[in-house]
């Protein structure tokens, strides 16, 4: 019986279940391999002693013989030539170059040198390679929250499974706004009110077999938001703003593409565009003069938005500058003048006046009158306690000026104070001083027993004198503005060397007394004892 005659025998007895079983003599399968490879179909046979082995193959529907191995030689089918060979110790089948079609049941018959017979069947999974995997989508570009964005990941390759990752993190539909749908060559991902961080990317799909795995390029889809609450800068500015100032307001807003931004006051759109608003611009439109009320809006021209911030509201005040005080410029003199000070200022908005003397504030009293508007006092009967500094302070919300106006007011002499030694010896110094309170100072003539002295300072001064030098001293304060003059008068008396000497203290004539005392108390005792002691 020839090769073929032997395999044909065989594979009759197996359709037909005749003295065949099912032997483990092939592993699990399937077997999966790709186009245009080979495979190696394994069996579980170590060495096997046997007369025939044949390898066919059914495609669910016809079936076809592959090869015949017999007597360590084997015969290839004709539709298989050049593309099989048999390992003809242990059976092993080699395929290829593979082919689409090769997919289907390969089984295995062999018939032992005890005539008995096992057969087995795998199946060959011939796959086509993984390729092509591209991402494309229903939109170029999305807005938040209101567009519905479906990526459709499309490969070639058999037994595919699809994977979407958003940088490294994996998509995970949830069944509401995100959803995936898998076919058996495309995956579609399906986003509903897309968010800015839904496709950050980039966005990868995988397409995969158990053989091969495949990524698309990145995908990178812009979607556009926002404005998102807008913030204005400062949020609290204060209530009055210094004119000419560099102050300036500012908008910020989440949003892409940026957003543009317009400025309003009072609800009316101002000739004013960009996130800054500065001072100047307000001045230049006239604004400010009274309280007004500053927005901004910031506009998508993408998702078509426009959100205004948060209302600031303040004033435009010119600061005060130029600030003077003027008081009387003629000679002020205690008792009979008085005096009006005026404050002004050469520009600005004054709200507040204050008044201060030598730095403590100047209060109102009979003599001292304000104006209904504090821009001036008036002192009546002018006393010497008048004389200092006067400060008048201008002050508004955005600043405070200040000017000082100093003002002597003349008086005195005062009662004349002479002071020195009413007695000395002979030969020692002696200083004599007067003093006279007065503005402008006063000036000192000096007597002595009525008649004028050539001194005309404050201090009268004798350096060595004699008896002669004894009697009245007067010193007279004269104050050429005021007219006035007063005088006072101290007597001095010259002695002898020594007549000055201070005699014991109090303490030293009472320590005497006491010593004195103790030992006449001693005496009157030892005399007492002696008596006593004599028969």
């Amino acid at each position: 019986m020839d090769l073929f005659s032997v395999k044909t025998l065989l594979v009759l007895l197996y359709f037909t279940g005749c003295c065949v079983g099912q032997d483990d003599i092939l592993p699990d399968g399937p077997v999966d391999a790709i186009v245009g490879r080979n495979v190696t179909l394994k069996t579980l046979l170590k060495n096997p002693t046997f007369m025939v082995m044949t390898w066919s193959y059914s495609d669910g529907a016809e079936l076809a013989s592959i090869v015949a191995v017999a007597q360590g030689s084997f015969k290839v089918s004709e539709a298989y030539e050049g593309r099989v060979w048999v390992n003809v110790t242990n059976g092993d089948l080699t395929l290829g170059p593979l082919k689409a079609t090769d997919s289907g049941d390969y089984s295995i018959s062999v018939t032992f040198s005890d005539l008995s017979t096992k057969a087995a069947e795998i199946k060959l999974q011939v796959l086509e390679p993984v390729s092509d995997v591209v991402i494309k989508s229903n939109m170029p570009e999305a807005i938040e929250n209101n567009s519905t964005v479906i990526l459709t990941c499309s490969a070639k390759g058999s037994f595919l499974k699809f994977t979407w990752t958003n940088g490294t993190a994996p998509i995970v539909a949830d069944g509401k706004r995100i959803t995936l749908k898998e076919d058996e060559k495309s995956s579609m991902l399906t986003i509903t009110g897309v968010l800015r961080t839904d496709l950050v990317g980039p966005i990868v799909c995988t397409a995969a077999n158990k053989l091969e795995t495949e990524k698309s390029a990145a995908f990178n889809m812009t979607v556009y938001y926002g404005p998102d609450a807008v913030a204005i800068t400062p949020p609290n500015p204060p209530p009055f703003l210094r004119a000419g100032s560099n102050f300036s307001l500012s908008c910020a807003a989440q949003s892409s593409p940026p957003a543009t931004f317009a400025w309003y006051h009072n609800n009316t759109m101002m000739e004013a565009a960009g996130p800054v608003l500065t001072l100047e611009t307000i001045e230049k439109h006239k604004f400010g003069k009274t309280t007004g009320e500053y927005t901004c809006k910031a506009a998508n021209a993408k998702t078509m938005m426009t959100v205004s911030s948060p209302v600031v509201s303040f004033a435009v005040m010119d600061p005060i500058t130029g600030v003077k005080v003027s008081g009387p410029t003629e000679t002020l003199i205690a008792g009979n003048s008085s005096a009006n000070i005026s404050c002004m200022a050469t520009a600005g908005s004054v709200q507040t006046t204050t008044w201060l003397k030598d730095g403590t504030p100047l209060a109102a009293s009979a003599r001292v009158v304000f104006a209904a508007d504090l821009s001036s006092v008036m002192i009546s009967t002018l006393q010497k306690e008048d004389n200092g500094e006067y400060v008048c302070q201008l002050s508004n919300p955005v600043n405070k000026e200040q000017a000082a106006y100093k003002m002597v007011v003349n008086y005195g002499p005062e009662p004349v104070t002479v002071t020195g030694a009413e007695a000395v010896e002979v030969h020692d110094t002696v200083l004599l001083k007067c003093t006279a309170a007065s503005v402008p100072p006063a000036s000192f003539t000096w007597k002595f027993n009525g008649t004028v002295t050539d001194v005309k300072t404050a201090e009268f001064s004798i350096e060595d004198p004699k008896y002669k030098n004894s009697g009245t001293y007067m010193c007279e304060a004269y104050n050429a503005v005021t007219g006035k003059k007063t005088s006072a008068s101290h007597f001095l008396s010259v002695k002898e060397e020594g007549a000055l000497d201070e005699g014991l203290s109090d303490g030293a004539i009472a320590g005497i007394v006491i010593a004195v005392l103790i030992t006449l108390g001693a005496a009157i005792g030892v005399i007492i004892w002696c008596r006593q002691k004599v028969p």
